[in-house]
């Protein structure tokens, strides 16, 4: 009787803390995932990513029993969780949609984005490479800094500030070449004296 309490002690343990990782991440792991992928797409992932994260919980940084998980220790990594989800549900929708391709060879690859209110901006995106869209979305639309986004990409600091940079001058440049002007910059901004 003693050996059945002992097993059954250690799961209600781990549904306790995944609880309250859940309560932290899911609503960020959503909105994460929804920009990416459509919102039937993106309830799978969540889902998917879950499932990860309970498999996982022994690894997911600072969520050992005792401990309140805060976003700052968690969110890096559950976000890397979730980008290999959903790079794993564009390769079965890859697959599928290549099948029905050639079944049909009528099948069009669904569009990144929308094409509504910032079709200059997602164009210009969609003009990046998909790792430097990803870090530069990652900064962007999820406010991760460079050392949270290098845990997310599997990459060092140093290289994704030096993406991240790079990344933002082309988005400038392509955007530039779109609307004919410096993207935010004033007609005749950044002249010396010698110039008046």
């Amino acid at each position: 009787m003693e050996s059945i309490r002992e097993q059954r002690l250690p799961e209600a343990a781990r549904a306790v803390r995944f609880e309250a990782l859940a309560r932290v991440v899911a609503e960020p792991l959503y909105r994460y995932v929804v920009r990416r992928a459509s919102a039937g797409t993106a309830e799978d992932v969540l889902a998917e990513t879950m499932l990860v994260l309970w498999r996982r919980l022994d690894d997911v940084p600072q969520a050992e029993a005792g401990s309140v998980a805060t976003p700052d220790d968690v969110l890096p990594w559950c976000y890397g969780v979730a980008r290999g989800c959903l790079a794993n549900a564009r390769r079965a929708e890859g697959r599928r949609l290549r099948l029905v391709e050639r079944l049909t060879r009528t099948v069009p690859l669904p569009a990144l984005w929308p094409d509504d209110d910032h079709s200059e901006l997602y164009a210009a995106l969609r003009g990046l490479g998909s790792v430097d869209r990803e870090v530069v979305l990652l900064w962007a639309w999820e406010g991760l800094t460079p050392r949270e986004i290098a845990q997310v990409v599997g990459m060092t600091p140093n290289a994704v500030s030096i993406r991240l940079h790079r990344a933002k001058k082309k988005l400038a440049a392509l955007l530039e070449r779109k609307n004919g002007t410096a993207a935010a910059h004033k007609t005749g901004e950044g002249r010396g004296r010698s110039d008046r």
